[in-house]
């Protein structure tokens, strides 16, 4: 039976004069009215807005817990498959004679610090003292609240949360992006991954329809990592001495504070978003995770080494042999105190993460597979799986096992677990060191977070240009830099300032949703164009 060959061009109508010349104005205008609307609404009706909100996140996190939960095992199940399929694996991101256009280490640092390293300074000791605190088996009375027999759970629920599932969202969307534009040549859009599925029809108002889906997706996404990380940068300027006017009563970032560090923030991001990705966005990175290796030796030198080295290996242990039930467990509530307390919590944390993931999903999607170019199926799928999720467990184990160390031993006495979860590190760094070591150490930690919220955001921009024209790079986006960077920045501050991080976090957790059933077609679609390909005799 022969098979039809594959749909090597898809037009994408694009505006050929004034602002949008180059640009998809049908996605372009389509994705910041629903931005912009999002913004005013969080501004001028902030109750309205936060009840309507709060209400669909609950209604999604409570009914589509299982839908995330399988969803993200069925994406490491088909990346995992595609890496070890003998014909997929050995095929080519590009043609036969692309090769790499960055090293090793710099495609591993920009992967981190697009994909979570703004995360990690946040979550690597909020986390895991928070699961020590209370995880499932101590809702469930194995072990206890605090107690040295709650540890190993507490490592194993934030390597899920962080691991490979994590990962594989990020491997299905940017492995079908890739393979489509640089194999087949279309569009470096997601529209063109579903390419196999609805053929030419994706050059038209299903296509459109599908890239907005992902810029806001995307917006949501990146909003969601930049307002833990500004939380956290104003308790680091707090922190250091710039006064007390940053936090308010609740000991919060206040709203000047909030309006700064994001004007700040913006303004960075725009001017290295103007350099692109082999400039800016990849010096940016390298300092990151230079500085990253400076603060997991600075942990490793006077923290909790043995305590760290020893839950790495018990946690990778519980971790990788406990995968398979823990990656399709779903919780429901059946009426009883303790299935509500578990499906709460699988909401809370597990459900939420992999939701936020989703909504991550087209923006570190699209930056693999940017900068992926030249590698093969089973290089890009294990180097995404594998580096970053160990790159996450190192920091849980060294930074967050320290933070837990000292509050076992008594040393920290509670300074660490009560405080903001964006000041845990700050307040840890306070613990281990003299005054004028921590304030040293504390600036450090400041310079580390804003390189990796300026990667984040201006990795977001980029991402938001490139789909908003029809998968094409150039001078001619410049001007749109600007505008994304502004409406990005304005999306965190809004939601803010209605209502906090829980704003974003609801926000999210809605924009999600849709783009989760555009990754199901993406992962199908591809698996359906490898084996084509296969049966073509495509083989390099």
């Amino acid at each position: 039976m022969s098979i039809k060959p594959p749909l090597l061009e898809l037009p994408i109508k694009t505006a050929d004069d004034g602002f949008y010349n180059g640009f998809s104005r049908a996605v372009t205008l389509s994705a910041k009215f629903l931005v912009g609307s999002l913004i005013v609404w969080a501004l001028v009706l902030p109750d309205q807005a936060g009840a309507i909100l709060n209400a669909m996140q609950s209604f999604i996190l409570s009914k589509f817990a299982a839908w995330y939960i399988w969803l993200l095992a069925a994406f490491v199940v088909t990346s995992l498959s595609l890496a070890i399929w003998p014909a997929a694996g050995k095929l080519k991101l590009g043609k036969p004679d692309d090769e790499p256009e960055f090293s090793r280490f710099s495609w591993y640092s920009m992967m981190f610090s697009a994909g979570i390293g703004v995360g990690m300074l946040t979550w690597s000791i909020a986390e895991p003292v928070t699961h020590f605190g209370n995880s499932p088996e101590v809702i469930q009375g194995l072990a206890t609240a605090g107690g040295a027999d709650n540890l190993r759970n507490a490592y194993k629920w934030s390597f899920l949360n962080w691991g490979i599932s994590t990962w594989a969202c990020y491997v299905v969307v940017g492995l079908s992006m890739a393979y489509f534009s640089y194999r087949r040549g279309l569009p470096l859009t997601v529209r063109s991954s579903l390419t196999p599925l609805f053929g030419k029809a994706m050059s038209g108002g299903l296509g459109h329809v599908v890239d907005i889906v992902a810029v806001v997706a995307t917006i949501l996404g990146a909003a969601q990592a930049l307002g833990y990380g500004v939380e956290q940068f104003v308790a680091g300027m707090h922190r250091i001495g710039l006064g007390d006017w940053l936090l308010n009563s609740a000991g919060k970032a206040s709203s000047i504070a909030i309006i700064l560090a994001i004007s700040l923030i913006t303004a960075a991001t725009i001017a290295s978003a103007f350099s692109g990705v082999g400039k800016g966005i990849k010096w940016l990175s390298n300092i990151n995770l230079s500085l990253s290796i400076f603060l997991l030796s600075f942990f490793l030198v006077f923290g909790s080494t043995w305590f760290g080295l020893k839950y790495l290996g018990l946690g990778l242990f519980d971790y990788i042999t406990q995968l398979p039930s823990l990656m399709f467990n779903v919780w429901s509530n059946d009426g009883t105190a303790v299935s509500q307390e578990l499906s709460t919590w699988q909401s809370d944390w597990t459900v939420f993460y992999f939701a936020w993931c989703v909504a991550f999903a087209p923006f570190v999607g699209m930056f693999l597979a940017r900068i992926s170019k030249g590698r093969t199926i089973r290089e890009f799928v294990l180097g995404a799986l594998i580096i970053p999720s160990l790159m996450s467990f190192v920091w849980f184990t060294w930074a967050g096992g320290t933070a837990i160390d000292l509050e076992l031993s008594g040393i920290a006495g509670g300074v660490i677990s009560e405080a903001n979860k964006g000041d845990k590190i700050f307040a840890m760094v306070g613990v281990l060191l003299s005054p004028n070591l921590a304030l040293i150490m504390s600036v450090l930690i400041v310079v580390l977070l804003m390189t990796y919220l300026v990667t984040t955001a201006d990795s977001a921009v980029l991402v938001i240009n490139t789909i908003s024209a029809g998968g094409e790079e150039g001078e001619k986006s410049r001007s749109h830099i600007v505008v994304w960077g502004l409406a990005l920045g304005g999306m965190v501050a809004a939601l803010m300032l209605a209502g906090g991080l829980e704003a974003i976090k609801t926000s999210m957790v809605v924009g999600a949703l849709p783009f989760s059933v555009v990754m199901v077609l993406m992962g199908v679609s591809v698996v359906k164009a490898i084996y084509r390909d296969g049966m073509r005799g495509v083989v390099k």
